[in-house]
């Protein structure tokens, strides 16, 4: 069974350790995931949980996503442990298919069990947990022209105009629909998952509700 390795020899291993998960195969061999960084926690804390990992993979020249989850348990929380390397056109599709497993579960499930993206909190130099259960996500281009796109240069664009980070809530709120919750946020398929992790962070602070992601 997989577990982390624990660095509490100095205030620094201890940070590292969180910046970089160290798991420990059945056979041996030491593997890593290097998580996102954010400077806020969202959820500090998950029991009754599962991990789940996604592996940066290089073959060539080809980077490849590769799953571990051994250790699922469909009834509890699943704790998505995936490298920032990894581009979303590799990383949503593989966890598009394990929240249908879940979703579709019947005899063991669990109505309370949550799904959560982990994090390094850069500030509090703590794990983090980032909910994701109700997010449903789309591998396509939405019909919608009203949408909120993040390229993976870090700029926010809305109806073909670059809008910055700060001024996008109150740019949403001034647009002429009924509320921001139609809006559709997008994201650019070769984004890295860290700086995804950055922006969904960054989205739940605009208190925006019952929006779906397209990844294209």
């Amino acid at each position: 069974m997989c577990h982390f390795v624990q660095q509490n020899q100095s205030k620094f291993m201890k940070y590292f350790s969180l910046i970089v998960l160290f798991l420990m195969i059945s056979c041996g061999n030491k593997e890593d995931i290097l998580l996102p960084k954010s400077n806020v926690t969202i959820v500090s804390n998950v029991e009754d949980h599962s991990p789940i990992y996604i592996f940066f993979r290089t073959k060539g020249k080809d980077t490849l996503a590769e799953v571990n989850k051994k250790n699922e348990i469909i009834s509890t929380n699943w704790i998505f442990n995936i490298d920032k390397r990894l581009p979303l056109r590799l990383v949503i599709p593989e966890v598009m298919k394990l929240q249908e497993k879940k979703r579709n579960e019947v005899a063991h499930k669990n109505e309370a069990a949550q799904n959560y993206y982990s994090y390094a909190d850069s500030i509090h130099k703590n794990m983090a947990f980032l909910p994701f259960t109700e997010v449903h996500y789309k591998m396509e281009k939405p019909k919608s022209s009203l949408i909120v796109f993040f390229d993976k240069n870090n700029k926010i664009s809305i109806l073909n105009a670059d809008v910055k980070r700060e001024d996008l809530q109150s740019y949403l709120y001034n647009l002429p629909i009924e509320n921001p919750s139609q809006m559709q946020f997008c994201f650019a398929q070769e984004m890295t998952y860290g700086s995804y992790i950055q922006d969904e962070i960054f989205i739940r602070s605009l208190k925006i509700d019952n929006y779906e992601e397209f990844i294209y």
